[in-house]
């Protein structure tokens, strides 16, 4: 190659210096668009969704900050277990405080958002994760910006559709909006009316579970308490409990949490009911004629009546561990109610074989928040919720909410004694002579393990 002219030279550097300034002028141009993506848009001519969108510096700064450090983590954070939502979301910690030891979480939470706001960022802070699964808490904050509940659920309504738009089975949790108090612009009323339209929102839709956590933490005032939220609108570490143990019972049904075998020994005595591992023995029961006239009597009465399906010939779930509605379910042990996406749905699986004289039947349930369900001794119906909000045994002092408890049923002569870990609920209910166990579905979610009896001669 010849050795370049004096002004060959000249000519080849000035262009290399022009390029370099050129470069380094295109440079902040592509940071600065970068860095637009995770900006408040200036104006909301042309979003999505209704209602406020915070614009104040601190949550804007807020806003970029939380996004563009997640935009590092898109890859890392594959098939998390999505946490969306605001402040109490953000201030539960990146791994959700250690609540759910083993579950891959991403926490998707920001200060002080609003339900557009989550709306605005769902594509980037969500979907590009392919989340397996979104748990949202939101609305708190549309109130405080004096939005009304409809702008809310309609929000709502736009984020499940895009969520089951880009995966049409996609679990979504969805968790009534918590209560506040008025003193922070968060009226009960207001509260619960977003949470009765978003009850209308998901009713029917099978990929979402909502999750009652209004109850869950509402006086009777339906504020909420300075033992678990000191400044009326956040948890402190008591809250995070409850809520934890709102949503594990949900997680494990979804097959995230609690995936081994339930390992329980039966008593020497007692014969198991239930084999942990389908749902054979147990199937669907004509419905009497008695319930048949209460089911067309309440419709008749109530517009808002629960479903009530009637079954006309027996239906047996040998070998199954689902039944073919897809409302009780075996999993690791446990027969589960599953949460009804109608938001009330009334049925009821018996044992396939009826129990004749005396005998204890022992099993241990769980609830989530509010549940309402019931075991029917050959018959007549026990009682079986969440006890402390649903009743009707409030004053139980050894039940434990969200969690295990025993229940035990003597039955002698025609009567029945029963207790939850040891506490009288029923000390005399009469029950017929012949009859198998059943276990109703109703609201909520409620899980029943280790179900077995001894026939006493």
């Amino acid at each position: 190659m010849k050795p370049m002219g004096r002004l060959a030279l000249l000519s080849f550097l000035l262009s290399f210096c022009l390029a370099g300034l050129a470069g380094s002028q295109e440079a902040p141009k592509a940071a600065g668009a970068e860095a637009a993506r995770f900006q408040i848009p200036p104006k909301d001519d042309g979003l999505p969704g209704t209602g406020p969108i915070r614009r104040y510096d601190w949550f804007a700064n807020l806003w970029a900050e939380r996004r563009s450090q997640w935009a590092q983590h898109v890859k890392a954070d594959q098939q998390a277990v999505v946490f969306l939502g605001d402040s109490i979301t953000q201030g539960w910690g990146d791994d959700m405080g250690g609540s759910f030891p083993g579950l891959k979480v991403a926490n998707r939470g920001i200060s002080g958002d609003t339900s557009r706001g989550v709306l605005l960022r769902l594509e980037e802070d969500v979907l590009a994760l392919h989340p397996a699964a979104v748990v949202i808490l939101i609305g708190t904050n549309d109130l405080e910006e004096k939005a009304d509940p409809e702008s809310t659920a309609e929000n709502l309504r736009l984020i499940l559709a895009k969520l089951q738009a880009s995966n049409p089975k996609l679990p979504l949790i969805v968790c009534q909006v918590f209560p506040s108090s008025e003193t922070m612009r968060r009226p009960a009323e207001k509260i619960k009316k977003i949470n009765q339209l978003v009850a209308t929102v998901v009713k029917g839709n099978p990929a979402v579970t909502l999750v009652e956590t209004w109850p869950l933490f509402a006086n009777a005032q339906g504020d909420a308490v300075k033992d678990e939220f000191p400044d009326l609108l956040h948890p402190n570490q008591a809250g995070y409990v409850k809520w934890a143990a709102a949503l594990r019972p949900i997680l494990a049904t979804l097959g995230f949490l609690e995936n081994d075998d339930d390992n329980f020994a039966v008593e020497p005595g007692f014969t198991s009911l239930f084999n942990g591992h389908d749902l054979t023995g147990w199937g669907y029961r004509p419905t009497s004629a008695g319930d048949i006239k209460s089911a067309q009597n309440w419709q008749k009465s109530d517009p808002n009546a629960p479903p009530w399906p009637i079954v006309t010939t027996p239906v047996n779930f040998d070998g199954k561990t689902m039944s073919d509605d897809g409302r009780y379910v075996a999993r690791h042990g446990r027969l589960i109610a599953t949460t009804p996406s109608e938001g009330r749905k009334i049925q009821a699986i018996s044992t396939t074989r009826d129990l004749t004289g005396d005998f204890v039947l022992k099993l241990e349930f769980r609830a989530t928040p509010n549940a309402d369900s019931g075991v029917f001794i050959r018959g007549p119906q026990l009682q079986c919720r969440d006890y402390l909000l649903a009743g009707p045994y409030k004053e139980l002092k050894q039940y434990r909410a969200q969690d295990w408890n025993e229940m035990v049923v003597t039955v002698k002569g025609g009567t029945a004694y029963c207790t939850c870990n040891g506490e009288v609920l029923e000390a005399a209910m009469k029950i017929p002579a012949v009859g198998p166990i059943g276990l109703e579905g109703d609201r909520g979610q409620m899980e029943y393990r280790r179900i077995r009896v001894q026939e006493l001669k």
